[in-house]
């Protein structure tokens, strides 16, 4: 048996996210079948973290296991040509081999989003389902001041979907920074993980700082609530990309 790591792209407009869904199609669904079909048996891929409907990655770390060898070269050709004769918008940027103890979730020490914010009242065209277009000016500085309520480690029930399914709101998080390019207003963020939607609940509770609707210190005052209820604004899934997960010794 060897198992595969691979680092995937996507662009996670056609997809119910991630996970594999009975009611639509989604990213562990196409690159299963794909593998299905280069390997011969079935195969069931573990990936970094889970994504939703039309959250993007630049580089998620999966793995799956199979009775065949194949140069990982050759095997992330196939899957590659397989995807794009399908007509997924899903690209394996890398595949190598790993032992048997390397898993793709339970191994990862680090995961990194970032969200993208187009700050102007022009609509989208190049970008549209690719960033969260705001057509009120952002004030980036105040936006990351406000941020910074939130690293560490805390109780973010305030920023947690009430379908997530995590054991504990608790969370320590290492990173969050705003930052503007031009009419790119980027928030990045990092944690070893997230609950569902927090990164959303997080940039949506900003936004509202950058418009001028919450003060600076609102966010930590709802943070501090520890209540769903208090959450001012959750953001569209479209500005939101899975952009790095890290390993031991990596």
């Amino acid at each position: 048996m060897t198992r595969y790591a691979l680092t995937l792209e996507w662009d996670g407009t056609p997809y119910m996210g991630f996970q594999r869904q009975a009611h639509g199609p989604s990213v562990q669904q196409a690159v299963e079948e794909a593998a299905a079909s280069v390997v011969g048996h079935a195969v069931t891929l573990h990936a970094a973290g889970r994504t939703d409907t039309g959250v993007h990655a630049r580089a998620m770390r999966a793995h799956f296991d199979s009775d065949k060898a194949l140069p990982p070269f050759r095997l992330s050709e196939a899957l590659n040509a397989r995807l794009r004769l399908a007509g997924h918008v899903v690209a394996v940027l890398d595949c190598v081999e790993v032992g048997e103890d390397w898993h793709a979730r339970f191994s990862c020490t680090g995961r990194e989003y970032e969200y993208v914010i187009i700050n102007r009242r022009a609509p989208l065209t190049l970008e549209a389902a690719r960033a969260w277009r705001v057509a009120r000016p952002l004030d980036e500085a105040a936006m990351h001041a406000a941020a910074q309520a939130l690293v560490g480690k805390h109780d973010f029930t305030t920023f947690r979907s009430v379908h997530c399914q995590a054991a504990s709101p608790v969370k320590t998080l290492d990173r969050l920074d705003v930052r503007r390019e031009g009419d790119r207003v980027l928030i990045g963020a990092a944690a070893r993980s997230f609950l569902h939607h927090q990164v959303r609940s997080m940039v949506g509770c900003l936004a509202l700082v950058g418009r001028g609707e919450w003060p600076v210190g609102r966010v930590a005052e709802a943070l501090a609530a520890k209540d769903r209820g208090k959450l001012g604004l959750n953001a569209p899934p479209e500005g939101l990309y899975f952009i790095r997960a890290t390993y031991p010794g990596e």
